[in-house]
């Protein structure tokens, strides 16, 4: 169903590409958008249980693109170093595909919501708890199952570290 990756050299294991979801801070999601044009845009994110979760406001582009076709795709790029004399650039990176869905159950958008706190303010849960309160009404949450995942290396690095 997924393409495999044509330089399998080039691919990370598993726990590679779990370290660089759990490590990175922010990823493109990639949707169909309106007029069937594609829509990119960047964001914050948590990956935790095997599933990545975003928020994002009640209504607008990510929203509509999501319940109107509910595959995307999601990039995160951990390195990207130019290597000019080389004329490459030296990376990491994961692609997941799979499908959002949105969270209607408030059990499940509030736990959505307490792992981004845990992820990017983990020294200040109490007040995390406190803004999820706050905006519970503005804010929707989804979460990507995920059907395939990639991660890859530039030669150069799985190189270095065979």
């Amino acid at each position: 169903m997924f393409r495999e990756m044509r330089r399998k050299k080039q691919l990370l294991s598993e726990a590679e590409t779990i370290e660089i979801l759990q490590s990175c801070t922010s990823g493109v999601l990639a949707v169909q958008g309106d007029n069937d044009y594609p829509y990119a845009v960047p964001l914050s994110y948590a990956y935790k249980d095997g599933k990545l979760f975003f928020h994002f406001a009640k209504e607008g582009h990510k929203l509509d693109s999501i319940l109107r076709n509910n595959k995307v795709s999601f990039c995160v790029i951990k390195a990207d170093d130019v290597v000019p004399q080389e004329f490459t650039t030296y990376f990491r990176s994961v692609i997941v595909f799979g499908r959002a869905r949105i969270l209607t159950e408030a059990s499940e958008k509030k736990y959505a919501l307490e792992c981004l706190v845990e992820k990017y303010s983990p020294d200040y849960i109490a007040a995390g708890q406190s803004e999820i309160e706050r905006d519970w009404n503005r804010v929707c949450a989804a979460e990507l199952i995920i059907e395939h995942m990639t991660g890859k290396a530039a030669i150069e690095l799985v190189k270095r570290n065979a």
